[in-house]
């Protein structure tokens, strides 16, 4: 008989997060970025090289960003495990009765409780803490690189349409043709990311697209302001 197996939706959390943040923010903030120098400056080899540096600067600052926040959480896990080592290594029964307590506080017997931690603990007494008393799961580990190659790789993902955009569209259209397809894009990564997470996906659409709609409202406001002042 083979194993049962269920797709749970935490499984994604680690790469979702970053994932979803990373071309969220590639797509508003190169869009953004695009609208307000072309309100300043109606030239395309401006706007565009706007937008590369954008992407260019984005995405090393979200890997580098990212990379730094989980390494924190990953030191803060390695610290932890090491000191549960020592205490494992130093007063293994104390460690025992202390599992134990834990699992008679989620309902089970003293009785079995104290088997349940005995044979946890003969099995693998670290892993059975780092889950059980530190909350420390294998899917949800910190894993920097992965967080920061994800969160670059996102960002690109994000930030290339405007890019081409920027690129392709002749210099009358490119505002408001940046501002729909971002607005469109903008609407079916939010589905998307909804419904991966769990969440209805018109909500996360609306939520997504609404703020990405303030963000290019506001840069549009700000270069149109200083490029009539220049």
């Amino acid at each position: 008989m083979l194993p049962h197996r269920e797709g749970h939706r935490g499984d994604r959390i680690g790469w979702l997060r970053a994932a979803v943040l990373g071309a969220n923010d590639g797509l508003i903030s190169t869009s953004s970025l695009v609208v307000g120098v072309a309100a300043a400056e109606p030239n395309r080899a401006a706007v565009l090289l706007a937008a590369v540096a954008g992407l260019t600067a984005g995405a090393l600052s979200m890997a580098a960003g990212e990379y730094v926040s989980v390494s924190s959480q990953a030191d803060t896990e390695h610290a932890d495990l090491a000191r549960e080592r020592g205490e494992l290594a130093a007063a293994p029964d104390a460690e025992r009765a202390e599992l134990a307590g834990i699992y008679r506080t989620r309902g089970l017997s003293p009785e079995l409780a104290a088997e349940v931690a005995a044979q946890l603990m003969a099995h693998d007494a670290l892993g059975a803490h780092a889950r059980d008393e530190l909350g420390i799961q294998d899917l949800t580990r910190a894993r920097p690189i992965q967080a920061g190659l994800a969160s670059a790789a996102s960002f690109v993902a994000g930030a290339a349409p405007p890019t081409l955009l920027a690129a392709l569209l002749p210099t009358g259209m490119l505002s408001g043709g940046v501002v729909a397809v971002t607005l469109i894009l903008l609407l079916v990564l939010g589905g998307v990311a909804g419904r991966l997470g769990g969440a209805a996906w018109l909500r996360g659409a609306l939520r997504v697209a609404f703020w990405g709609a303030v963000a290019m409202g506001g840069t549009a406001a700000v270069g149109r302001l200083f490029g009539a002042a220049v």
